[in-house]
């Protein structure tokens, strides 16, 4: 059984829900966490997780998506954190990919979220895109959990984040001939650091790479994971699971 720690299942993003869900199921992937990026899709995040049995959720505010961000935001944040199905305050972080970056802006929202992670003890779901080592250098003043979201960093900043105690989060990149930076990070890391994830609808994995990606494509970047690392399928999809289950669902 596998679990895909990070989707964006919305029907802003599909035609239909309900029979996705079901192919999911039969996939073999036993939860899915769909992540919100901005108050409307973190609404949608709160009424799919009340739908499907299968479906967890993580609600928080994109580094690029704080144009209309404000304080009433996170007062909302806050209000629907400890719901029994929110796993994690996610998608998080730092992205100065875009020429107009607000740098200062998204540092500062950064931390309020962080802050609010600490304070109800939630684990966290980061972005980060050309921001790399300054996503670290916040990350470090704090204690959290979670997971670093499509990680394609150096394996010694690989290192780090997990020395602080973070997983790192692979998806259908890692299937594609060029990514050899992160084939690199998955081979020499240890099972135990790595996650699985989609980023459905996006980046998805071969030989689908022109198709809109779903969770019943996680067993495709088990089965590359397993080929990096010379294990079986079954080990990758044990350990990634408890892995899971452990950072995001306190089970074992």
């Amino acid at each position: 059984m596998f679990i895909d720690t990070h989707c964006h299942i919305l029907l802003d993003n599909y035609d239909e829900i309900s029979s996705m869900i079901e192919k999911i199921k039969e996939s073999g992937v036993e939860r899915i966490i769909v992540n919100g990026c901005d108050l409307q899709s973190n609404i949608k995040v709160l009424d799919l997780i009340k739908r499907y049995d299968i479906v967890y959720g993580a609600i928080g505010f994109h580094p690029t998506e704080l144009q209309n961000f404000c304080e009433s935001h996170l007062n909302w944040l806050e209000e629907n954190i400890n719901n029994e199905k929110i796993v994690a305050i996610g998608e998080i972080g730092l992205d100065y990919h875009y020429d107009d970056t607000d740098v200062d802006k998204q540092k500062e929202v950064f931390r309020r979220q962080l802050g609010i992670a600490s304070k109800y003890n939630k684990p966290i779901i980061v972005h980060t895109r050309n921001a790399i080592q300054d996503t670290y250098d916040i990350l470090k003043n704090y204690s959290l959990k979670g997971s670093i979201h499509c990680f394609s960093g150096s394996y010694e900043m690989a290192i780090n984040f997990i020395k602080l105690g973070f997983l790192l989060g692979f998806g259908g990149v890692c299937t594609y001939k060029n990514a050899k930076n992160v084939k690199n990070v998955i081979k020499n890391i240890d099972l135990k650091y790595i996650l699985l994830e989609t980023d459905s609808p996006y980046l998805t994995p071969e030989p689908y790479r022109m198709k809109q990606n779903t969770s019943a494509y996680l067993q495709l970047i088990a089965r590359e994971i397993a080929n990096i690392k010379g294990v079986s399928v079954d080990a990758v999809a044990r350990v990634t699971t408890n892995n899971a289950r452990i950072c995001f669902f306190d089970l074992k």
